[in-house]
């Protein structure tokens, strides 16, 4: 059997228009998929940016608790917490008087146009 006559046999024209619609709705489920139903995949890919972000942040808290943690060790000792006082907050014993000397290149200048 030569193409031309299996393409005018009845079992042909059926196939090709079973395999047409089985085309036209898989393409129509994909398109629903990806696009328009609740969990699509637009959805993922923005709810994944958005756990990447939250990831990174929860990794710099961590950082920075155990930045804290190494903080509050250092200040259980009294002198290391005296030494923290004065340089943070300018506090001072009684009597004492506190000067505050700037360098050139540590004051913040406005620069004029």
């Amino acid at each position: 059997m030569n193409w031309a006559a299996l393409k005018k046999s009845k079992w042909f024209r059926i196939l090709a228009i079973f395999s047409s619609i089985y085309v036209i709705v898989l393409t129509a489920f994909m398109v629903w998929m990806i696009f328009f139903d609740t969990n699509s995949l637009l959805i993922h890919m923005e709810l994944k940016k958005e756990i990447n972000k939250l990831e990174k942040q929860r990794e710099f808290l961590k950082e920075e608790i155990k930045k804290d943690k190494q903080t509050i060790e250092k200040l259980a000792d009294p002198k290391q917490l005296e030494k923290f006082a004065r340089e943070e907050y300018y506090l001072k014993k009684k009597n004492e008087e506190i000067y505050l000397i700037e360098y050139e290149d540590s004051v913040k200048v406005k620069k004029k146009d």
